[in-house]
């Protein structure tokens, strides 16, 4: 299997799932410290991981992925154009160079990729996924060149799909609906709410299954894609939607004044009342005060922390930091691993060799000292 853009996101979540169920997957992507960080929580695993950081655009990238999965593992079965990236701003006001990449990673590159890749999926019989987006159908302003270029996506698979028919290989299109990734909040986009959003491991899940049925399309949040549809009916209404309530895409900016966990808390506001237990150890709320701005900072919820603690489960460090920043970065996993061993401390969990624990006892109803009165707690369950 060839994954792009497995640095990160729902490319890194299927790479991992891949590798784990036996597969040997050539995984892409631009940040080769991501692509190593992949290769370490995949180690142990019994399929095979082999990866390449490079610029999908580059002058013969998609001939040279192609090459080099060929020299390690002699065959393709599936491909899978996954990169992607959004250049924030008005369409019209968009450099030459930020329309170009728009459409050159998102629909050109792919078709380039599928067809340096079509000899070997041809004597497989083998699998391409397009991953689109609900944009392709209902066009957000804001994002750039990135809607339509999605649109040509949903487009280019469908005649790729009948092209290729005879041939015996599959295409499917991936609506992957609003997922909790950093690709948003990297363009400065608060990103589609935690009621909303979808976790990349769900969403990989999805197209992994869609493997064995080899679909034609998967809409990974289903009612997503209903009112998506919907939407594409009702394109006025829509639009004026849209226009008041941005949140509802995601296109929100952190900037904005409505209240967030992404933010630190002004200076001016007290730092949040730790009421000491009465037993010898110290409370979940006891233990967790010592990282209550950094978790404030980086939108870890103590709300989450606490539904970890189910006695008897097991926790691993990686999985714990994957289910509440996406894809973890270095200072999210700093973070996960200060907060286990506070709990660790603390008796809520036993520690189980490296980097693995088991929750021991459950924290009740503790009131949260992440959160100052009055505020919304935006990331119980997935980041922005």
């Amino acid at each position: 299997m060839i994954v792009t853009g497995a640095s990160s996101g729902i490319g890194r979540a299927l790479a991992e799932r891949a590798v784990r169920a036996g597969w040997r997957v050539f995984a892409t992507g631009r940040r080769a410290e991501r692509l190593e960080e992949l290769k370490r929580a995949v180690q142990g695993a019994t399929g095979t991981l082999e990866t390449l950081a490079l610029e999908l655009r580059a002058n013969g990238a998609p001939a040279r992925i192609v090459r080099e999965t060929l020299a390690r593992f002699e065959r393709i079965d599936v491909l899978v154009n996954n990169a992607g990236a959004v250049a924030v701003g008005a369409i019209a006001a968009q450099s030459d160079d930020a329309l170009r990449e728009q459409f050159e990673t998102h629909a050109i590159v792919p078709l380039m990729l599928t067809r340096e890749a079509l000899p070997a999926l041809r004597h497989t019989l083998g699998q391409i996924f397009f991953v689109g987006s609900g944009v392709a159908r209902i066009p957000v302003g804001g994002l750039g060149a990135y809607p339509p270029a999605k649109a040509a996506v949903r487009n280019m698979a469908r005649i790729v799909r009948n092209d290729l028919r005879r041939d015996g290989i599959a295409v499917t299109y991936v609506d992957p609906g609003a997922v909790a990734t950093e690709f948003m909040t990297r363009a400065g986009f608060a990103g589609p709410s935690p009621g909303i959003a979808a976790a990349p491991h769900e969403v990989a899940r999805r197209i992994f299954d869609a493997v064995e049925t080899r679909r034609s399309v998967v809409n990974a949040v289903p009612w997503q894609t209903a009112f998506v549809a919907l939407g594409e009916l009702l394109p006025q209404v829509t639009d004026f939607v849209l226009s008041r309530a941005p949140q509802i895409v995601g296109t929100a900016a952190i900037t904005t004044t409505q209240p967030t966990t992404l933010l630190a808390p002004a200076e001016s506001e007290p730092a949040p009342e730790v009421i000491p237990s009465s037993d010898s150890s110290p409370s979940f709320e006891e233990a967790l005060a010592p990282h209550a701005t950094r978790m404030r900072k980086l939108n870890l919820s103590s709300t989450f922390v606490a539904s970890l603690l189910v006695p008897g489960r097991e926790l691993e460090l990686g999985d714990v930091a994957l289910q509440w920043a996406g894809m973890p970065n270095k200072n999210e996993r700093a973070l996960t691993r200060e907060v286990l061993e506070a709990l660790a401390d603390a008796g809520f969990v036993a520690r189980n060799g490296d980097e693995r624990y088991t929750a021991v006892k459950s924290p009740g109803e503790a009131a949260d000292p992440v959160l100052n009165p009055g505020e919304i707690d935006e990331g119980k369950d997935t980041p922005s």
